[in-house]
């Protein structure tokens, strides 16, 4: 009975530990694809606000020009579109809806200057990581970097997933630098190429 019992006990422990390796798993790639999701919403909030900040810079050099005529003429069609055929299917309605939504938001953006100006100051998470990078001496990880930005920002919520995940992206695009110690990722910023300025030298007296 005693080996009996002693497999048994092995065995549960076997089981209780593969369920807590899927877990561990399991949260990891939630995390992951969360921060993933989180930095694409901040690159789209990132691109909208220049759209906003763009759009002004037009107006106030020369008026709307007749691109900006032709996306506010769709942005009013695709609603009228979308009323005159309610029998199409939820997901063809929830498509249009959300075209709807994307074109309205540019003749929004060109009424509300006051935003745009006011969302002009305010910099986007790539460039603060960018800035931050540039500023250490030596590598620095994506928790170290989110709980700097969270206190030098307390206005903003700034994950470490979605640190991370927007620091891979600057890696990928030869921004920034990656370096592994241990289990441990650090991260350090791209050195620009040094300008070779020549130097004037000294000149001497020759007698």
């Amino acid at each position: 009975m005693s080996e009996i019992q002693a497999s048994g006990t092995e065995l549960t422990s076997q089981y209780i530990a593969q369920i807590t390796a899927d877990l561990e798993r399991n949260t990891k790639e939630q995390e992951r694809i969360g921060g993933e999701v989180e930095a694409l919403q901040e690159q789209l909030r990132t691109l909208q606000h220049d759209h906003t900040v763009l759009v002004n810079m037009q107006q106030a050099l020369g008026g709307a020009s007749p691109a900006d005529e032709a996306a506010t003429k769709t942005a009013v069609s695709v609603p009228r579109q979308a009323a005159a055929e309610p029998k199409r299917s939820r997901s063809k309605k929830t498509a249009t809806a959300g075209a709807g939504k994307a074109a309205s938001k540019k003749p929004a953006a060109e009424a509300s200057s006051a935003k745009a100006s006011k969302a002009a100051g305010k910099p986007s998470l790539v460039d603060l990581i960018r800035n931050h990078l540039k500023q250490q001496n030596e590598p620095t990880s994506a928790a170290e970097i989110s709980s700097a930005l969270t206190q030098a920002h307390p206005d903003r919520t700034i994950k470490t997933t979605v640190v991370r995940t927007t620091i891979e992206g600057l890696v990928a695009k030869s921004h920034a630098h990656r370096t592994k110690q241990g289990s441990s990722v650090f991260y350090t910023a791209a050195t620009a190429p040094q300008s070779t300025e020549v130097q004037p030298q000294p000149e001497t007296a020759t007698g």
